[in-house]
C-alpha cells in the first residue's frame, strides 16, 4: 500500500532557554478594528507564510501575508449566510501547501437547516470556492467544526453533533477524497469513557492527522467528569476504534467551561494541551501513545509561576520536532501571552517561556514553519487581531523522512508539458489528478530517473495535483509525494 509522507525537517535543540532560541520581530495589527478579532487561527502556506482566519459579526474573515504585508481581510461566508463565532469559538483553517480549507457553522446553530460548510482555495488563499456542505442528514444538529488534511491534501472535518433536542452531544468526523467537493457520511469519534457518556457541549475540540491515524481531541462529559479525551481512527477517519483519557485529572464540574484541547502528532505520540480546573484553572500538557491508546500523567505547563491565578485557551503546533505552545494567563492580575518553545521535543521543553505580549489577551493561536514561528491573538483593547513572528535556526538531522514538495515541477504554470526533478530519489511513476480527485493521467517509468518530462497537452486548463512515486530504499511504490501544478494554454 502506498504511503504519503510529509516533509519533516527535524530541528536540533541547544537545551537553552526559549528566549535564546527565538528572535522576535515587533508586534503588529493584521487589520483595523472594523474587521473584528474573534477567535483567530493561523496556519502557513507552501512558502511558510501565515494565513489567518477569525470571526467578526457572524462573518468568517480571512487575511494572508503577501510577502510584505497582510492583505485586506475578505469575508468567506456568503452574504446570505451568517456563521457562529465568539471569542471562545469560531471558524477553523487548515492548509496543505497552497491548498487551504476553512470550515464554519451556519447560524442559528440549533436549527436543523443550519449546516457545517467548507470553502476551498487552491492558490494559497488568493481565491476561494463557494461553500460546500459537510455534515450529513444523520447529523440533525451540529456545531464546532474543525479541520485538518490527509497526506494527499484532502480535508478531514470534525464537528459536534446532537439529536433534534440539542442533546446527546457527540463528536463526529466526515472526510473527503475529492479535495472537499463531497464528503462521506459522518462517523462517531467520541463516547469512550462509558456507554452513557456524552461530550462537553460548549467546548470546541480539534482534529489531527498523521498517515492513517486521525485523532479527535475533545472535552468529555462522563456524569460531569470533564477531562480531555482522544478518539482514534487508524484507517484515515473511516471509523473510530477507541479512545483514551489524555487528562487523567478527574475534574468534576456541573457546568461547561467553554474551552477544549488541541493536539499534534509526531510518530506514535500524540502531544496535547488543555485546561483543567481540578487545581484551579491551569493549562496541562500530555503525551499519549497512539498504538497503546494511553497517556502518560499530564503535567501543569511551565510548573510553578509566582503570582499566577489562572490559565486558559492553550494551542499547540509543530514542524518536524520543533514544537510551540501558547496560552493566556493572569500573573499578578496582568494578562500575559506566553509561548513555550523547543526546537527538539525529544529533549523536552526548556524551563523558561517567552512572553509575546502583555495585557488585553483573550484568545490566541500559533503556527510553526521551517525556522519560523507565528503567533496571533485577540486583543480586547484595540479590537484587532494582533500578530508577531519570530525565527529560529533549523538544523536538519539524519532522521530520514521524505518530503512533500521536495521535487520541482517546472514550468508551473505549464502549457504543453512540464518537467519533474526529484531531489535524492528516483521516479518510477507519475499520476495526475484533477480537483475532484479523479485520475486523469498515469505514466510508468521503465528506467528509474531523477528527472522526467510529462506531456499535458491533452489536459484542459485548470489546477491539477501531481503524485510522484519514487523508488525508496529499494521498495518500489512504498512512498509517494504530491505537488500542485496549473495547466494553461498559450494565447
Amino acid at each position: 500500500m502506498k504511503k504519503t509522507i510529509t516533509l519533516l525537517l527535524i530541528i536540533l535543540s541547544l537545551s537553552v532557554s526559549a528566549q535564546s532560541q527565538i528572535t522576535w520581530g515587533a508586534g503588529t495589527n493584521i487589520a483595523a478594528s472594523a474587521s473584528g478579532n474573534n477567535h483567530p487561527r493561523v496556519v502557513t502556506d507552501a512558502a511558510g507564510n501565515p494565513l489567518v482566519i477569525w470571526g467578526n459579526a457572524n462573518r468568517a474573515m480571512f487575511s494572508r501575508w503577501n510577502g510584505t504585508a497582510f492583505t485586506t481581510p475578505v469575508m468567506l461566508n456568503p452574504m446570505t449566510m451568517t456563521i457562529a463565532e465568539e471569542s471562545w469559538m469560531g471558524p477553523d483553517i487548515a492548509a496543505h501547501g497552497d491548498t487551504v480549507y476553512v470550515v464554519f457553522k451556519q447560524t442559528p446553530e440549533a436549527d436543523t437547516s443550519s449546516h457545517i460548510f467548507i470553502v476551498r482555495s487552491f492558490d494559497g488563499g488568493a481565491t476561494f470556492s463557494l461553500p460546500v456542505k459537510v455534515d450529513s442528514p444523520i447529523d440533525t444538529v451540529s456545531r464546532f467544526s474543525t479541520v485538518t488534511t490527509d497526506t494527499l491534501g484532502n480535508p478531514i472535518v470534525a464537528f459536534m453533533n446532537f439529536n433534534s433536542g440539542f442533546s446527546n452531544a457527540q463528536w463526529a468526523v466526515a472526510k473527503s477524497t475529492d479535495f472537499g467537493s463531497t464528503f462521506s457520511t459522518s462517523v462517531r469519534a467520541s463516547g469512550w469513557s462509558s456507554v452513557t457518556s456524552t461530550v462537553c457541549d460548549c467546548c470546541p475540540g480539534g482534529v489531527v492527522n498523521s498517515g492513517s491515524n486521525v485523532a479527535v481531541v475533545y472535552r468529555d462529559n462522563n456524569s460531569n467528569i470533564r477531562d480531555s479525551w482522544a478518539g482514534l481512527s487508524t484507517n484515515g477517519g473511516n471509523s473510530f476504534s477507541g479512545g483514551w483519557n489524555m487528562d487523567q485529572n478527574n475534574w468534576f464540574l456541573m457546568s461547561c467551561p467553554a474551552t477544549g484541547p488541541d493536539g499534534v502528532i509526531i510518530g506514535d505520540s500524540l502531544y496535547s494541551v488543555f485546561m483543567n480546573g481540578v487545581s484551579g484553572n491551569r493549562v496541562y500538557k500530555s503525551v499519549s501513545s497512539i498504538s497503546g491508546m494511553s497517556a502518560q500523567p499530564s503535567e501543569m505547563i511551565a510548573g510553578s509561576i509566582p503570582g499566577l491565578t489562572q490559565q486558559n485557551y492553550p494551542r499547540i503546533d509543530r514542524y518536524g520536532n520543533a514544537m510551540a505552545i501558547v496560552w493566556r494567563q493572569f500573573v499578578s492580575s496582568v494578562e500575559q501571552l506566553p509561548v513555550y518553545f523547543t526546537s527538539d521535543i525529544s529533549t523536552g521543553f526548556p524551563a523558561a517561556y517567552d512572553t509575546v505580549d502583555l495585557g488585553n489577551i483573550v484568545n490566541t493561536d500559533v503556527a510553526v514553519a521551517n525556522g519560523k514561528i507565528f503567533v496571533v491573538w485577540e486583543d480586547d483593547n484595540s479590537g484587532t487581531v494582533k500578530y508577531r513572528s519570530g525565527t529560529f535556526a533549523p538544523v536538519i538531522t539524519a532522521v530520514k523522512e521524505i518530503a512533500e514538495n521536495d521535487f520541482s515541477v517546472y514550468p508551473n504554470p505549464a502549457t504543453k508539458e512540464f518537467r519533474i526533478q526529484d531531489s535524492g530519489l528516483r521516479i518510477q511513476a507519475v499520476e495526475i489528478y484533477d480537483v475532484l480527485g479523479q485520475r486523469v493521467l498515469q505514466s510508468q517509468i521503465r528506467n528509474l530517473k531523477s528527472e522526467i518530462s510529462v506531456d499535458v497537452s491533452t489536459l484542459s486548463p485548470g489546477i491539477y495535483f501531481v503524485r510522484v512515486n519514487p523508488d525508496a530504499s529499494g521498495e518500489k511504490g512504498e512512498y509517494s509525494k504530491v505537488s500542485r501544478v496549473v495547466v494553461m494554454r498559450e494565447k
